[in-house]
């Protein structure tokens, strides 16, 4: 079994195939189909879907609240056992709002931010209109990405108050490094939400933006009674007075994807953050100006 499995991943590392697979396909269809699919509660489709998932990724349960669930859904959004996450507590320290891999991060330098080598984008074009780029010109960003097998919940950076959610209706390209490589301003085309929060005592305005991808086009907020998703037909531009403390739960991916954060000047990539290194929600992220 575990040559099979070692076998059907290395198949998958094949740059043409992935990008064939994961993209040439009718990607909404295919995301639609996915989110009922997930959801099915019949026992034997549960069991069989988990088991050809962890086939293709090393999830790992044992973090997991509970060991049991419902649905294949059910179990891609567990939530995690108390205390298996730790919270950086210094004031100076804004954390990262979920797990995963540090893609490209660093300075915010003519409006334009990376989301590859080679490949930049306007943050203009990613934010929408209601940001002026000016107001984090100079200022630093992440890009998490999350893996099929990691945690899909993401928290609250540092304590402050959400304001505002822009919901971008959008494509569902896959949003792997492979692709990112490929398709230009994949991030500014996907469907995404905008998430603007005032953090600490100055106030400072910073961003998190969860963008969904294939199979993964449903974005749930807490305090919002909405599912996002490319059925919503509610208002795009939702005012908000949320407040939230630090490694607070802010919601979730149906199923796994991206978060970019945006902070203005000031603000500094924390220590050891680099392209490729793996992180957990609730380490440091960025470093809040002096």
């Amino acid at each position: 079994m575990m040559k099979f499995t070692q076998s059907i991943r290395k198949l998958f590392a094949n740059e043409d195939l992935n990008f064939l697979l994961t993209n040439r396909i009718p990607r909404h269809t295919a995301t639609v189909w996915m989110g009922w699919f997930s959801k099915i509660e019949i026992p034997w489709v549960r069991d069989l879907s988990i088991y050809v998932w962890r086939i293709f990724t090393d999830v790992d349960l044992s973090e997991a609240k509970k060991q049991s669930f419902k649905s294949l859904h059910d179990c891609f959004v567990r939530e995690l056992r108390e205390g298996v996450r730790s919270i950086d507590p210094h004031e100076s320290v804004v954390t990262s709002p979920s797990d995963g891999i540090v893609g490209e991060c660093g300075s915010i330098t003519n409006g334009q931010v990376f989301q590859a080598k080679g490949f930049p984008y306007k943050i203009s074009e990613l934010l929408g209109a209601s940001v002026d780029p000016q107001s984090l010109e100079g200022g630093v960003y992440v890009t998490l990405r999350l893996t099929s097998a990691m945690y899909h919940r993401f928290h609250a950076p540092y304590q402050g108050k959400i304001d505002r959610v822009v919901y971008h209706s959008g494509d569902t390209w896959n949003v792997n490094p492979i692709a990112l490589r490929r398709i230009e301003k994949l991030f500014c085309m996907n469907e995404r939400a905008m998430i603007s929060m005032r953090i600490g005592s100055a106030q400072h305005q910073i961003y998190l933006v969860p963008v969904a991808a294939i199979l993964v086009a449903s974005i749930r907020l807490h305090g919002l009674n909405i599912l996002l998703n490319s059925r919503y037909r509610g208002d795009h531009n939702i005012e908000c007075d949320l407040t939230c403390t630090k490694g607070q739960e802010l919601g979730w991916f149906e199923h796994g994807s991206t978060i970019i954060v945006f902070a203005p000047r000031g603000f500094e990539l924390a220590p050891g953050i680099k392209s490729g290194e793996h992180i957990k929600m609730g380490c440091s992220l960025l470093t809040l100006p002096d």
